[in-house]
C-alpha cells in the first residue's frame, strides 16, 4: 500500500474513532481534542489525525478555531430549532424516495430493530437502535446529497437526541414508541404520504418539545419563560 493511500486510511480511523465518541456521548460539545495525545495513544504520526479531524469538520462534529485547536461543536437551542426545522423537511422526501425501493427483507429487518427499541430503556442502547431504525428506512434512495445533508443534521443534534431520549424513556417511552410504529406500519403497507405524515408528527413533535425545555447540552431541561 503507498504511503498516500497509508495515511488515507489511518485518517478515516480517525475520523471513526473520534466520531464513535462524539456520538456516544464521550466527548462533549466544547470539549477540546488534543491532537498530541490522539496521535500517542493511536500510535500514528500527527497527520492523520490532523486530517481524520478535518474529516469530522465536514460533517459539523469538530470546530476549529484560531489559538483553541479542535473541539467538539456545540450547537445551541436556536441551531437545534433549526436543524429540526430542516429535518422536518428533508426527511421526508428522503423517506418518499426510499420506500418505493425497500425489499421485503428491509421491512423485516426494521420489525426486529423496532421490537428491540420496544424493550429497551436505557437511553445509550436506545439512540443506535433509533439510528438504525430510521436509516433502515432510508436506505433505500438514490440521492446521496440528500443522505448526506440528512446524516449531517443527525450528527449535529445528537446530544440533544439524547437529552430528548433520555426524557422520553424515563417517563415511558409510550409516545415516541407509538410514533415509530406509526412510521413503521405507513412504511410496511408502502402507503407514501401515511409514512411522510407521521414522520414530520415524529421530528416536530421533538422539536417543540426540546425546544419548551430549552435544553442545556449536557444539563437538565431549563423551563423557558417565553412560549414557543
Amino acid at each position: 500500500m503507498k504511503q498516500n493511500e497509508q495515511s488515507g486510511v489511518a485518517s478515516e480511523r480517525v475520523a471513526d474513532i473520534v466520531a464513535e465518541r462524539i456520538l456516544a456521548g464521550q466527548l462533549k460539545p466544547g470539549t477540546r481534542i488534543k491532537q498530541d495525545e490522539l496521535a500517542t495513544e493511536l500510535n500514528i504520526s500527527r497527520i492523520p489525525v490532523r486530517d481524520g479531524l478535518r474529516i469530522l469538520a465536514t460533517r459539523g462534529l469538530i470546530s476549529f478555531k484560531p489559538n483553541l485547536g479542535a473541539r467538539v461543536s456545540a450547537v445551541t437551542v436556536r441551531d437545534m430549532e433549526m436543524s429540526y426545522r430542516i429535518r422536518e423537511q428533508l426527511e421526508p422526501m428522503l423517506l418518499a424516495e426510499s420506500i418505493p425501493n425497500l425489499t421485503d427483507m428491509d421491512i423485516e429487518e426494521m420489525r426486529d430493530v423496532l421490537t428491540q427499541l420496544v424493550e429497551v430503556d436505557d437511553v445509550e442502547a436506545f439512540l443506535p437502535l433509533d439510528r438504525q431504525f430510521h436509516w433502515i428506512a432510508y436506505r433505500g434512495h438514490e440521492v446521496p446529497q440528500l443522505a448526506q445533508i440528512v446524516e449531517r443534521l443527525w450528527d449535529t443534534t445528537q446530544s440533544y437526541r439524547r437529552a430528548y431520549a433520555k426524557l422520553a424513556l424515563t417517563n415511558g417511552g409510550k409516545v415516541m414508541r407509538a410514533e415509530h410504529q406509526m412510521i413503521f406500519s405507513a412504511i410496511e403497507r408502502r402507503e407514501v404520504e401515511m409514512a411522510q405524515a407521521a414522520l414530520v408528527l415524529h421530528i416536530r413533535r421533538t422539536r417543540v418539545g426540546l425546544a419548551n425545555y430549552g435544553y442545556l447540552i449536557g444539563a437538565e431541561p431549563v423551563i423557558r419563560t417565553s412560549a414557543f
